[in-house]
């Protein structure tokens, strides 16, 4: 059974309008939610870029049904890992039950902000190991006190805490990243529907644990107009990870990006208004074993329409195709 999503993604709608798609997605009857943690966009034409737990606190409130995610929030540079720990607790309690902390290793474009330069890969991926040892910790409940390479917590404790911990997922992208995944993970995400990465994620203890993927679209009845607005706004996702996590601003983006052409886009990201072009783009994720994908679909003036052909098509295509519930 494949499990479809929505994501809310931060950067390219305020906080207001992320809460009234979210509540549109529930009753279109998406299976669960993401939201993306950014305090940069990746380009300028995307245009925002809100505090994702506050607009999270709100989604809580104004849905019952729909799971809630982060993806993926990184516990290292910007927020403290305790504090990420109390975020996450708090908002299990917010939503009854329905978060899961997605976490990642971050970007430079995000985490660049508070000035304490920018890690290589390997020590990066040592301050993961770290900030999720130090948030399983708090959440088992008691006093933590911990005396890491990278963080120290001293006398920390959880005061609101909920029954059940929300699950914690973690983003990987090699080998180094799935060793660590399958290791303290409940669940993996991953942005590329790569079988050797869920293969190395099981072979380190993740066998059995949900997999979690994600897809940019671009809905619009009129097909160029799609194409044009994901190369507007998405033609960054090509670059790969390795480049991605590197580049400092959006205007970085903007360079590295300017040599890609619309049809470079398109290739990639299904466009259009056609359903069976969706359901070809998320096989892949299906057939890696990919248990539940959260689709993007790109622009945020777009969501409402979007939407509404979610309900009356896409979603009944995809669990017809896929199967889901």
């Amino acid at each position: 059974m494949v499990h479809i999503g929505y994501t809310m993604m931060t950067e390219q709608a305020g906080p207001r309008e992320l809460v009234g798609h979210l509540v549109r997605a529930e009753e279109a009857g998406f299976d669960f939610s993401v939201t993306s943690d950014h305090y940069f966009p990746w380009l300028r034409s995307q245009g925002h870029s809100p505090y994702a737990w506050s607009v999270l606190g709100a989604a809580a409130q104004a849905t019952s049904r729909i799971p809630l995610m982060t993806y993926v929030t990184c516990p290292t540079m910007r927020y403290h890992p305790a504090v990420v720990a109390q975020k996450a607790a708090t908002m299990q309690l917010l939503s009854e039950g329905r978060f899961r902390l997605g976490l990642g290793s971050g970007e430079n474009l995000n985490e660049h902000v508070v000035g304490r330069g920018w890690p290589a890969a390997d020590v990066r991926h040592e301050m993961f190991q770290e900030a999720v040892e130090i948030i399983r910790a708090l959440f088992d409940g008691g006093h933590v006190n911990y005396r890491g390479k990278h963080f120290d917590v001293e006398s920390a404790k959880l005061w609101d805490l909920p029954d059940s911990p929300p699950p914690i997922g973690m983003a990987v992208s090699g080998e180094q990243s799935c060793a660590l995944a399958g290791r303290l993970a409940d669940l993996v995400i991953a942005t590329e529907p790569k079988p050797d990465l869920l293969e190395s994620f099981d072979r380190h203890g993740g066998a059995g644990k949900p997999r979690v993927g994600q897809l940019p679209v671009s809905y619009d009845p009129d097909r160029e107009t799609a194409v044009r607005r994901a190369h507007d706004q998405f033609r960054w996702f090509g670059n790969g990870w390795k480049v991605n996590s590197e580049l400092p601003h959006p205007d970085s983006f903007q360079a590295a990006t300017q040599f890609v052409t619309p049809d470079d886009v398109a290739a990639s990201i299904p466009c259009g208004d056609d359903p069976e072009t969706f359901v070809e783009a998320v096989r892949p994720y299906a057939e890696a074993g990919f248990t539940e994908i959260a689709l993007v679909q790109i622009g945020g003036e777009s969501q409402p329409a979007f939407l509404d052909w979610s309900e009356k098509t896409l979603l009944p295509a995809l669990r017809e195709a896929l199967g889901g519930s």
